[in-house]
């Protein structure tokens, strides 16, 4: 009899769990709980699950929740849904990343195509009303889908006034209280601040306030050198901005492979992106009309200044746990204000849960989502998964880089022989071909068993190539079954085939 996928993806966690940190309490397995649907009585007013926080975690979670068939209602205190990432996040930054690029492919390398104008512009006002509508259609879709999926929709600010009950001051001035036997936080999470700095949208910034400026900075500098820093430096740097990245640590986007990491670097300077690492921001002088930056060697040392006309600060986020009165019920949370959730997304108060954000974990969308599903799946009685190792990460500059598994210094810090294999873009026909060959792939897989433990690829559309791989590691398959799989000519995929046939034996085309 086949495997089924269940069976599979149970036999992959096993042949994966000597590589897992056994350490990290947050790598989820499949397990079975009893469950009992219990719908209101009485009043009829309870729900059997009540989501705080109408996030890609959130309102996923609600959505997931009202096709088992249970009674939900979403809170959401912003009035659209899709939090930080629909609105201020990973949507409109993506649709300015690409406006950018456009615009820079057709001023630097449309003439090498033979396509030529007599002139090029950027019209911003048209690029961030592009953006917006982008916005506004797809939260509008989201209440179609609550609309759909008989989701109750609150707008306005929940809080617990005990583990069955959140109170909401909706938007409308009103204060109305909510009734769950199941209340899951999905509340997302904010912007880091820095000491000594006050973002006021304007000169100093958020990502928020760079994803709606009214006129293109001449100088912008960038404290934070991770995905959201890199990719707002993007964008602006292709409009025409100076940019220039401060950075307190030694290296870039530190969960990436190094390897990776340094040509990465090696391209964004070449784009005319600055850095200075190892660099502390001292002070922050607003009194003059652009910004003055005091700087310093991390380790401490002579000081400098740096004055740009914005500044966006980039450290970070931190979960947005606070105003919740999750101290009034007694939920406990770590030393950073993240909830404490065991395998289940459940807290240590019956009854409330945690996804996304706000717990340990990737910070990052797709993770939330993730959680939502399997979270309220718990809740239903049935099988819930999450595997931390399998999410995949990108950072959507050009080009753009994902990875998903272990980057190489994990594989040799867990004391695991392995192999390496590689394949330039340069030797990809259909990079040549549209002449945007600059990157490459990385696999990084077990020298005994040839099972796949990392993947890394920076090029065009990374992001959209890397889920070959995530696939592969959700199954635990090795280089070889890549390597043999056909894959259509000429595509870019054709790299991951190549840097597979790299890793247990040798490529064709290098």
């Amino acid at each position: 009899m086949a495997m089924s996928s269940l069976a599979r993806r149970k036999s992959s966690l096993l042949l994966s769990k000597s590589l897992c940190d056994s350490s990290d309490a947050f790598k989820y397995s499949l397990s079975l709980t009893s469950f009992s649907r219990g719908f209101a009585s009485g009043s009829g007013d309870d729900n059997d699950v009540v989501v705080i926080g109408g996030g890609p975690g959130g309102y996923v979670a609600a959505i997931k929740a009202a096709q088992l068939g249970l009674k939900t209602t979403c809170i959401e205190k912003r009035g659209t849904l899709g939090g930080t990432c629909l609105n201020v996040g990973c949507i409109p930054s993506k649709a300015l990343l690409h406006s950018s690029h456009m615009y820079h492919e057709a001023l630097h390398s449309f003439a090498n195509h033979g396509v030529k104008f007599p002139s090029v512009e950027v019209d911003l006002p048209a690029m961030m009303s592009q953006k917006d509508k982008a916005v506004t259609n797809l939260t509008r879709g989201i209440e179609g889908l609550f609309k759909k999926n008989k989701v109750n929709y609150v707008k306005g600010y929940g809080k617990f006034i005990s583990p069955s009950e959140v109170s909401v001051d909706t938007l409308e001035g009103e204060n109305t209280v909510v009734k769950g036997k199941n209340i899951i936080v999905a509340t997302g999470s904010d912007v880091k601040s820095l000491p000594g700095i006050t973002i006021d949208e304007k000169r100093i910034v958020s990502s928020t306030g760079a994803l709606a400026l009214s006129e293109i900075p001449k100088k912008l500098i960038v404290i934070g050198a991770g995905y959201i820093g890199l990719e707002m430096g993007s964008v602006w740097g292709r409009l025409g901005s100076e940019v220039t990245v401060v950075e307190f640590a030694a290296d870039i986007v530190p969960t990436m492979d190094s390897e990776i990491r340094k040509q990465f670097q090696r391209t964004l300077e070449k784009q005319k992106m600055k850095f200075m690492l190892k660099t502390k921001v001292v002070s922050v002088d607003t009194s003059g009309n652009g910004v003055k930056l005091t700087l310093e060697p991390a380790a401490g040392g002579e000081q400098s200044t740096l004055e740009a006309d914005v500044v966006l600060v980039s450290a970070g986020r931190t979960p947005f746990t606070s105003g919740l009165g999750l101290e009034k019920i007694g939920v406990e949370t770590d030393k950073v204000g993240r909830i404490i959730v065991n395998e289940r997304f459940s807290t240590n108060v019956q009854g409330v849960y945690a996804i996304g954000d706000v717990i340990p974990g990737p910070m990052l969308a797709h993770k939330a989502e993730e959680d939502g599903v399997a979270c309220v799946e718990f809740i239903a009685g049935k099988e819930g998964h999450m595997d931390y190792d399998m999410v995949p990460g990108v950072v959507y500059t050009h080009p753009e880089v994902a990875y998903v598994g272990k980057t190489e210094e994990q594989v040799k810090a867990l004391g695991v022989d392995y192999r390496v294999g590689k394949f330039p873009f340069l030797a990809n026909s259909r990079a040549k071909a549209i002449d945007d060959a600059e990157g490459l792939v990385k696999i990084l897989a077990e020298k005994e068993s040839d099972k796949i433990l990392g993947v890394h690829i920076m090029s065009p559309n990374a992001g959209e190539l890397i889920h070959e791989a995530v696939l592969a590691l959700q199954y635990g398959a090795s280089s070889e079954d890549i390597a043999r799989t056909c894959h259509a000519h000429p595509t870019m995929s054709e790299a991951l085939k190549e840097a597979a046939m790299a890793t247990y034996d040798k490529p064709i085309h290098i």
